[in-house]
C-alpha cells in the first residue's frame, strides 16, 4: 500500500504541479463560498444533488420493484421497461434527454431538476433490483404466517414482508448512495456550478487542468471513505440487531 501511495506521489511530482494554485481554489471547490447567484457550489450542491436523487430513487425503486413482483401484467410489463431502458442506457445520455430532450416538447426544466430526476431515475431502476431480491429473501413462511393470522397480501407486505426486506436492502442501498456521489461529476455538463464543473472550470481559465482534476479527484475520494466508514459502522448495527 505505501509502495502503491509511493508511485502516486512519484507520478503526480513529475507533473510539476502548481500546489498554491490548487489550495486556492480548494475553498471554493469544498463549497466554503457562494455562487456569484447566492447559492451553494462545490461539494454542497453534489451532496444535495445526491440526496434528493436517492430520496426519489429509492420511492421509484421500491415501485419498480413491487410492479416487477406484481402479478399484474400492466405493472410487470411497466417496470421491467423501465428498469431495462434505465439500466441499458449511459446515464449521460439520460441526462441530456431530460434536459435537453424535453424542451422540444415543450417542457424546459432547470438543471437542478434535470439533475435530480436523471439520477434519481437511473438509480431506481438498480435499486429495484436491489429491493425486488430483498424481498424475495425473506423466507416464504413468513407470507404462511401471516396469511395463518387473516391479514391480506397488501397487509403482510407492508406489516410483515418490509420491516424485514429493508434490513437486507440498506447497505447495498448505501453502496448505490456512493456510486451515485461519483455519477453526480455527469450532471456538470449542465452547467451546475457542483464538484467537477468548479474543477473544469478553473482549471480551463488558468490551464491547470490536472492540478484542478486531481484535487476533485481527491475530494471525491474523501468523501467516498467518509462514506464507506459510515456504511460499515451502519452494517454493523443491522447486524447486532439481527442477532438479537
Amino acid at each position: 500500500m505505501l509502495c502503491l501511495l509511493g508511485g502516486f506521489v512519484w507520478f503526480v511530482q513529475a507533473f510539476g504541479l502548481d500546489y498554491q494554485f490548487a489550495l486556492s481554489k480548494l475553498p471554493l471547490l469544498a463549497g466554503l463560498e457562494l455562487s456569484p447567484e447566492g447559492f451553494i457550489q462545490g461539494i454542497p450542491l453534489t451532496l444535495l444533488l445526491c440526496l434528493l436523487s436517492t430520496v426519489l430513487a429509492v420511492a421509484i425503486g421500491m415501485l419498480s420493484a413491487l410492479g416487477r413482483l406484481s402479478s399484474n401484467p400492466l405493472l410487470y410489463g411497466l417496470a421491467t421497461f423501465y428498469n431495462s431502458f434505465f439500466k441499458g442506457t449511459p446515464l449521460l445520455v439520460q441526462i441530456l434527454l431530460i434536459y435537453l430532450g424535453l424542451p422540444q416538447l415543450g417542457v424546459v426544466p432547470t438543471a437542478i431538476p434535470s439533475g435530480v430526476a436523471a439520477l434519481a431515475l437511473c438509480y431506481g431502476a438498480y435499486l429495484s433490483e436491489v429491493f425486488r431480491s430483498a424481498i424475495l429473501s425473506i423466507h416464504r413462511g413468513q407470507w404462511d404466517a401471516g396469511k395463518a393470522l387473516g391479514l391480506k397480501p397488501h397487509a403482510i407486505m407492508r406489516h410483515i414482508i418490509l420491516p424485514q426486506a429493508m434490513k437486507v436492502a440498506v447497505p447495498p442501498t448505501f453502496s448505490m448512495f456512493i456510486s451515485m456521489l461519483k455519477d453526480s461529476s455527469l450532471v456538470s455538463v449542465m452547467g451546475l456550478w457542483e464538484l467537477m464543473f468548479l474543477a473544469q472550470s478553473y482549471g480551463r481559465s488558468a490551464y491547470r487542468y490536472m492540478e484542478m482534476l486531481l484535487t476533485a479527484a481527491i475530494l471525491y475520494w474523501l468523501l467516498s471513505i467518509v462514506l464507506e466508514l459510515f456504511q460499515h459502522r451502519l452494517e454493523q448495527k443491522l447486524s447486532v440487531s439481527a442477532r438479537r
